[in-house]
């Protein structure tokens, strides 16, 4: 039960994913969250680091999408100046939107990488759609009220993963 929890990468921000890193492995898009994965979770517009790395994406023709739980307003007004597509109101961990996503990206699951800060959510919906995933360090320290419920349960799963030698993970 608990391998569906188990990223297959993880790594301590979104600016350790390089193109040339995705490209090695065959990826060709990547399906990203957007609070504490992209920026803190109460950061209206994208920093200009996260702005170039965008770029650089789309520079190297790596498609992203990002795929967030959060409501139309705050996902449409983050990604709109962007040009980026987005899917709210997503219902990670269910797969669906994950789909979706490849679909609108015209990729198949084996090209494509779940970024995320959640095991919960991110991980557990990208390896129950059989995509290959990447955790990232959340990038506030601070949540809303129901990923604080959700980082309790995260933090008892990662110590299980770090007592028997699955990840060392850094909080």
């Amino acid at each position: 039960m608990l391998k569906h929890f188990l990223p297959d990468q993880h790594v301590k921000s979104i600016f350790e994913i390089t193109p040339e890193s995705l490209k090695d492995k065959g990826v060709k898009g990547i399906i990203t969250d957007l609070d504490n994965t992209l920026v803190e979770w109460d950061r209206l517009l994208a920093t200009p680091k996260l702005i170039e790395w965008f770029d650089n994406m789309r520079k190297n023709e790596i498609l992203v999408t990002i795929v967030s739980n959060n409501n139309e307003k705050r996902v449409k007004s983050f990604s709109d100046p962007l040009h980026i597509p987005f899917i709210f109101q997503a219902r990670k961990p269910m797969s669906r939107a994950f789909h979706k996503a490849v679909k609108q990206m015209g990729l198949r699951k084996e090209e494509t990488v779940v970024i995320g800060d959640q095991l919960l959510t991110d991980v557990l919906g990208g390896n129950r759609g059989g995509f290959h995933t990447i955790l990232v360090v959340p990038v506030a320290q601070t949540d809303g009220f129901v990923t604080r419920f959700n980082r309790r349960v995260e933090r008892r799963i990662l110590n299980w993963f770090r007592k028997h030698g699955k990840m060392n993970w850094e909080d």
